[in-house]
């Protein structure tokens, strides 16, 4: 059936991973495209349709829509290692904007206009008023979240244009796992992850990167979304793209948790002491990123299911605890 096939880009990441379980709990029926560079064949769901394949690639992606009925494509794939974004550019622009704009291009060939966009909160810089809203100003720091607001303004142009309905969302930073899907990145970059490591034996301490900003305990504030909450308000995208007119909605719990917190919280869970080690700050690294999440639960209705630390830690360390060693 036509409303029930969804291509997903990225299927085989963390958030597509998760996203696909929830798509086919839903009864869906889904597709995941994703080149593996660093998602997971063993992240991708058993019943969902897998391609090996770059979202840029025009004959692969005319295959697709020619040989299925797709409805809609939730977009994941994408360059997404903030660390390298401003010395190796030519990579992000390349896979969040060229190849994205092939993607618009395939689906307007074969008479498939909506697509979920899963943006970044990195498109508005450093901010000036926290939580952050959507109508705060945009100025991206890096290629990474340049890219990936270049990509929504061509969203903008093809659905003035071309009659594309969109859904972008911003966000921080995803964390927690569902019990078959989570956190794995290679190279990791990402707190929880990286603290985990400690329990786990994998690491002997974890750094924390400046101690004295003006924050309840001097260290950075940061956002956290369950992956699983971020997933849903996906689907409640997709499931109410049609009366919506293209809008742009910040995910976020609306208050953030400071570094130590999040290590004290891992400490409890785990029963385990986590020796820390204090670096100096990072360069660009501002005190407290927090994104206001009202506009989505007004509009979308949004009610995120892990609102607290303690949740989605513990369900980050039970997965860890089963994958050791990631998916093998």
């Amino acid at each position: 059936m036509r409303d029930k096939t969804i291509l997903v880009t990225g299927g085989a990441g963390y958030i597509g991973s998760v996203c696909t379980e929830l798509l086919l709990a839903r009864g869906y029926h889904v597709i995941v495209l994703d080149n593996l560079k660093t998602g997971h064949r063993k992240a991708v769901h058993p019943k969902a349709e897998f391609i090996n394949g770059n979202i840029g690639n025009k004959s692969l992606l005319g295959r697709l829509f020619n040989g299925n009925s797709i409805r809609a494509v939730i977009h994941f794939a994408a360059e997404t290692l903030v660390t390298a974004a401003n010395t190796q550019p030519q990579s992000y622009l390349a896979n969040n904007l060229v190849q994205g704009i092939h993607l618009l291009d395939s689906m307007l060939k074969h008479g498939c206009r909506q697509i979920v966009f899963s943006s970044t909160a990195a498109v508005y810089g450093e901010p000036n008023d926290v939580p952050i809203k959507e109508t705060h100003n945009t100025n991206p720091l890096n290629a990474y979240g340049d890219s990936k607001f270049m990509f929504e303004k061509v969203l903008k142009h093809y659905g003035n244009a071309y009659g594309i309905k969109s859904v972008v969302f911003r966000y921080f930073n995803a964390a927690g796992c569902t019990k078959h899907y989570g956190e794995l990145h290679n190279p990791e970059t990402h707190l929880l992850p990286l603290i985990l490591r400690v329990p786990l034996r994998q690491s002997d301490y974890i750094n924390i990167f400046g101690d004295d900003y003006d924050t309840r305990d001097g260290t950075c504030i940061r956002d956290y979304v369950h992956v699983s909450d971020i997933a849903n308000a996906h689907l409640l995208a997709l499931e109410g793209i049609e009366d919506l007119n293209n809008p742009t909605y910040n995910l976020g719990n609306g208050t953030g948790f400071t570094v130590k917190e999040v290590i004290a919280t891992a400490e409890q869970i785990s029963q385990c002491t986590i020796p820390v080690r204090i670096q100096p700050r990072r360069p660009g690294d501002p005190a407290v990123l927090v994104a206001s999440s009202d506009k989505a639960r007004e509009q979308l209705g949004w009610n995120p299911n892990y609102t607290d630390l303690e949740s989605i830690v513990e369900s980050s360390w039970a997965w860890h605890l089963r994958h050791k060693d990631g998916y093998d």
